[in-house]
């Protein structure tokens, strides 16, 4: 098996005696994640809290929007009158001569605690005494109001990390952690897309401050000890097959990134070319891979011995993909799937980039000046390996929360 090649979580985050750290009321033992219900952004707030030690001593709360039918219609509202328009609508929606009661089944909000900013408050007021305080750990533009409201009004007993740009009004955050090119917009070259009416209404509007982590990529869980724990959990299934092991990661189209059959069928052909170098070839697809991209491959390679395609059933094997990959292909959409993959140090080609546009077309860019991703040609041979310097993002990350809760003198305790 080929070393996962991860740095190790900083260490040291508690290393003087608690008496010089503030005692309780200066060590921070528990956090808060409130998440939006999307993966990609809930992953962000776990890994960077499994990279501080608080794995296992986090709460989730959710700040979800009803979803489906008439609902995408109201995405542009704020979360809280949001529900209240689904939720009226549905007391009104007549089956045959009777009023139709809602139904928790069918609000489409989550089972999982909802994140209620008071309440949250409240909870780090009332225990701050006893248990320290409380590190929050948002993600997603739909928990900006919930996360700055909870540091309004519980500032000396929460730290407030927002991941993910917020836009406007960074004060309301201890720390907001965000890629690079969400700072593009400022960049000459942006400045020469946007017209000149519309560049006051673009955000960012200034350079990022002393509050503001910047980062390549996404942060994510694939740390050091998850990929070990996968390698183990998938040895048997993918420990034996054939080497080199190439992992195909396919996204979907976004509105930077559009792509579709015209693509599938490239990404297919240049496969077909490189499949003679790979030992196996495993094809997985996400959520948003539509249909008719996922058919092309699946006709195209589901005889092939050497090609193992997952069909969504069963348990997921990214983790242990990534764990036992040899070198990865990439669909450029997902910056999610990109980011993971390059923390492992292993070779990643990227299909697709040149379909990007503003700030992800940045963001391969960048990918591409550190050496960490190569296009993706249907030239290459698999077995031949080549390295680069992981990206880190989610270590660095931890570290600078580590840094600036220093500066607050409250410390992580493990």
């Amino acid at each position: 098996m080929r070393p996962i090649r991860l740095p190790e979580p900083p260490g040291g985050f508690s290393g003087m005696p608690e008496i010089f750290e503030g005692g309780v009321y200066g060590a921070i033992r528990r956090a808060v994640v409130i998440g939006n219900g999307f993966s990609g952004a809930e992953n962000q707030c776990i890994g960077l809290v499994r990279a501080l030690g608080l794995s296992g001593r986090h709460s989730l709360y959710r700040v979800t929007r009803p979803r489906g039918g008439f609902n995408e219609w109201f995405r542009w509202l704020p979360v809280s009158i949001h529900q209240k328009v689904d939720y009226f609508i549905r007391q009104i929606t007549v089956k045959g001569n009777k009023v139709m009661p809602i139904s928790p089944e069918r609000k489409g909000l989550s089972s999982i605690l909802e994140a209620d900013a008071k309440k949250i408050a409240s909870m780090a007021r009332e225990t701050f005494e006893r248990e320290g305080p409380v590190l929050v750990v948002a993600s997603g533009h739909d928990t900006i109001s919930v996360a700055s409201s909870i540091k309004q009004l519980a500032p000396e007993n929460v730290f407030v990390v927002q991941i993910q740009h917020p836009r406007s009004h960074l004060s309301r955050f201890d720390l907001v952690i965000t890629p690079k090119h969400d700072y593009y917009p400022l960049t000459p070259h942006a400045q020469e897309q946007i017209p000149w009416f519309l560049r006051r209404w673009i955000t960012p509007r200034k350079p990022p401050d002393s509050r503001v982590f910047l980062t390549v990529g996404a942060l994510h869980q694939a740390d050091s000890a998850l990929l070990r724990s996968a390698a183990s959990a998938w040895h048997d299934e993918l420990a034996l097959l054939p080497k080199p092991l190439l992992v195909v990661n396919i996204g979907g189209s976004t509105s930077s990134c559009q792509y579709g059959v015209d693509l599938a069928k490239q990404l297919t052909a240049y496969l077909q070319n490189v499949l003679w170098s790979c030992g196996s070839l495993r094809i997985s697809f996400s959520r948003r891979t539509p249909e008719k991209v996922s058919r092309i491959l699946l006709k195209e390679f589901s005889g092939d011995p050497k090609v193992y395609i997952w069909d969504g059933e069963g348990r997921n094997p990214h983790m242990g993909h990534l764990a036992w990959a040899d070198a990865f292909v990439i669909t450029a959409d997902s910056v999610s799937m990109m980011s993971e993959a390059c923390s492992t140090g292993k070779p990643v080609y990227v299909i697709g980039a040149e379909r990007c546009t503003w700030k992800f077309a940045d963001f391969q860019k960048s990918l591409r000046e550190r050496g960490v991703v190569r296009p993706f040609t249907g030239m290459e041979d698999i077995s031949e390996s080549w390295s680069y310097s992981p990206l880190n993002d989610t270590v660095e990350a931890a570290s600078r929360v580590i840094e600036a809760l220093a500066g607050r003198g409250w410390t992580i305790q493990l």
